[in-house]
Formats: structure tokens, sequence, C-alpha cells
């Protein structure tokens, strides 16, 4: 993306009001593709629709690539927010790996055009067909539920962007959107005709041994591997409805949507791990490894929490990922603590949380810190290289997105990303989900094989019929 030859006329505007709630599976059906949710504790939730600038990498150095581009875009800018939540902002997220797309790191800012569906959207041509190594949208409207009210942000990018026409758009949104509610019952979940595993249970269990013949000889410490499941559904999916679910089922997750083009697939999940939050010189993340399930009781539930705390494997996983951790903020930060080791319960499963702070020792963009962790031992393994080698050597299918960083940026260079896990690339009338789960020496194959099928439940719960 140029730079701005001019600071004459802004290259971007930005103005916003307070509206009437609407209902969100109402505001997200009534809004242009490509849409994006994104909901996270403690933050605003964004539903978000159409996109007045659109930046792409498809190149290893996609962090940076996409920072000098967000940079580049908010560096003139007219904007009228009213309150900080209803800030301008990319919505957006990565690849696991480096090097899917076609290495010409492109990065692009165009006007949204009309984009023929997907041929991939659901004649089996690939989950990720649509997502590049990376692809960040500026949203042409979002409305933002926060604790002071409810937000209306209408924007514009590019050389042609008008103050005078941006604020007719806000009128005529605000009059759509404002009290907007939904009218038809929410659609039953869809239910699933067939599955297809893309790992069999004895190639899992020759992948697992082989990753701990690598551990045992001193080449991994620690290595994720994962599973996906497809999934072909007996009615058309209502994207809105199963962002609606997840929110009641996992209120404590970041929950994500991310459409890439027109409608015919999006990325969604509810994921318990936060990567990292940067606000000013401030930074939190999490160390979320080690799990079980829940139990059948409260008595039994506090029994397999207790059990987790004191097992053995499951600990030495979460300290390897503290470790790491630390390690990977230790360059930019002045301070860094570690908080008390607790167990975080989700609907389905238990996990060993560790929350860690860090003050910077200079301003950073959260992009820096993104590269910086990206992937955690918790996705990834140790080494980095041996683990990202043993995951290509072993996985028989294209991670994508999955467990990679999805968030959002703003103009300061603040920003939020989760890790995107319990997730599922989702088309009208199909779904692929994915899980993983970390590997270290005394790990067992069918007791890892059981964890990752209790690892899709949050989204294949919202698949399945009543």
């Amino acid at each position: 993306m140029e730079s701005p030859r001019s600071t004459d006329r802004p290259t971007l505007v930005s103005r916003a009001t307070r509206i009437d709630p609407p209902a969100f599976r109402a505001a997200f059906d009534a809004l242009d593709a490509p849409r994006t949710v994104w909901s996270a504790p403690g933050e605003a939730t964004v539903v978000a629709g159409g996109a007045a600038a659109t930046l792409t990498a498809d190149s290893p150095d996609r962090f940076a690539a996409v920072r000098d581009a967000a940079e580049a875009l908010f560096r003139s800018g007219d904007v009228h927010a009213g309150t900080e939540a209803a800030r301008p902002r990319l919505f957006g997220g990565f690849s696991f790996h480096a090097d899917r797309g076609e290495r010409d790191g492109s990065v692009a800012e165009s006007e949204a055009a009309a984009v023929p569906e997907p041929t991939g959207a659901d004649d089996g041509g690939g989950a990720w067909s649509d997502f590049p190594d990376a692809r960040f949208v500026f949203p042409r409207v979002q409305v933002t539920f926060a604790d002071n009210g409810v937000w209306l942000t209408v924007n514009a990018a590019g050389p042609d962007a008008d103050p005078d026409a941006v604020e007719r758009r806000l009128d005529a949104e605000r009059e759509s959107l404002s009290g907007l509610a939904d009218e038809r019952p929410r659609p039953p979940r869809p239910g699933i005709e067939a599955r297809r595993r893309t790992t069999t249970l004895t190639d899992w269990r020759a992948g697992v041994e082989a990753a701990i013949d690598r551990i045992e000889s001193g080449r991994l410490r620690k290595v994720v591997l994962a599973q996906a499941l497809e999934t072909d559904l007996g009615a058309d999916l209502s994207w809105g409805a199963t962002l609606e679910r997840l929110a009641e089922a996992y209120p404590d997750c970041r929950r994500f949507c991310i459409e890439p083009d027109a409608g015919g697939t999006a990325f969604i999940g509810a994921t318990p791990e936060r990567l990292v939050s940067l606000r000013g010189r401030t930074v939190e993340t999490d160390a979320l490894a080690g799990t079980t399930g829940r139990g059948e009781t409260p008595e039994e539930d506090e029994w397999l929490a207790e059990e987790l705390l004191a097992d053995a494997k499951n600990s030495h996983e979460h300290e390897i990922v503290v470790d790491a951790i630390r390690d990977q903020l230790d360059p930019f930060a002045a301070s860094i603590a570690t908080g008390e080791r607790r167990v975080k319960r989700l609907a389905t499963v238990q996990h060993l949380h560790t929350p860690i702070t860090a003050e910077l020792n200079d301003d950073h963009h959260v992009l820096d810190l993104v590269e910086s962790l990206h992937p955690t031992p918790a996705v990834g393994g140790l080494p980095p290289d041996a683990a990202l080698e043993t995951i290509r050597a072993t996985e028989p299918f294209d991670r994508g997105w999955y467990a990679a960083p999805v968030g959002w940026i703003d103009a300061a260079g603040n920003g939020s990303f989760a890790v995107a896990i319990r997730s599922a690339v989702v088309a009208r009338r199909r779904a692929t989900l994915f899980a993983g789960v970390g590997i270290v020496a005394d790990s067992d194959p069918d007791r890892e094989w059981d964890e990752v099928q209790l690892k899709y439940r949050p989204i294949l719960d919202e698949l399945e019929r009543d």
C-alpha cells in the first residue's frame, strides 16, 4: 500500500454515533460481507461488515507487511469516534505456517468490490482456499456493544474518502440498524449427516510415537499435533445463530468470526487462549496447556481439577509453555510478572492456566509481539523450528489459520489477539473442525487421541441436532 502523498485530504475518514441496541443476530445478518465478529472478556463486542480497505499478505514476512500497511492506512485520518470503543480498527488474522501463499510479498489496500462466491465454499475445493497468509479488513460499518452503550461507526478509506459521504452513510445505517430486532426464531442446529477424519487412529499412533522418538533423542522438547474433522451438514448453517450459542456456552472465551470474501466461507471459534493484548506499554497474555474433562457432579469436577494440578505430564507441558512465553517477551519487556497457576473451567474441558503480564521497555506495535509469540508452545512446540518441521511431516492437512493469531489493530498500534483454537471453517452445508494436543516424552497416543475428540466438542455441539 502506498503512503499518502498529501495531507490536504485525509485518506481515512471515520464517524461514530450512539444507537439504540440492535439484536446481535439481526445486526450480523443485516451487514454486508465480508463480516467480522470479535468478542473477548473485558472488551467490547464488535460486529462489522463490508470493507473500506483490505490488507493482505502472502509471504513469510506477513506480520511486518501488515504492520507497515496498517501504519500507512492510519497515517492520515479524519476520525470522530465519540468514544474509545468505537474507534476505527482493522480486524483479521494470519496463517499458522509462514509460507502457505504464493510468496509474492503482496500487500494491497483496495475498496471492496463484488466478489463471486468462492469455488471452495461448499464443493470440497479446500477449507482454506479463501484465506491468504494474512488478511485484515477495515470495515465499512462497525457496530460496537460497549459498557457505555452501543455505537455505530462508518468508515471510508482511499484518495476518494469524503467526510460528507461518510456522514450521510452514518445517518442511513443508524436508521437501518438502531433497535433492529430478531423477528425470526433462532434457527435450529443443522445436524451432521457425514463425518470424515483426515487422520486415522493407526496413523495417529504412528505420528505420536515418532514425535516421542524425536523427544527422547533430544531433537524436540514438545510438539503439538492436530487433527481435522470434515462434516457434511443436514441443513443450512446459520453463522449468526451459531455465534449466539457459542456466546451463551463460552462467555469467558474469545469468540470470533472472520468472513474472507462475499459470503462463501467463514472461520469461527470460541477460544480460551489469549495470545496477547497491548494497551500503551502494558501487555497481557496467557499460558494455557494441560487438559482434563469436566465431571458429572461438582465433586467429580473438583476431583478432576485437583488431579490436573497434580499430574506430572500436564504440569511439565504447562511449565514449558510458561517459560517459553517469558523468553519470547523478554526482548521487549522492562518487567514480566507471572500469576498463580490455576484451573480454567470451560463447558467441556478444564485447562491449566497461568496469566502473564509485562511492561514494555519502549513503544512497540502489537504485531511485533504477535510475531514474537506465535506460535506459542501450546500450539506449536519447542524448539520452534523442529516442532514446525514435525507438524508438517506428520499432519495430513493444511492448518490454515487454525491455532494462528486472530484479532484487531488500532491506529496507536494497540490490539488484541487470540490463538484460534476450538475453531472451524464453516460454509452453508459443510464445516471442517480442528483440534490438537501437546505431545511430550510421557504422552500416551490413545489418551491424546481421546483429548483431541474432547476438544472438538465446543464446535461439534453447535452442529449436532438437539
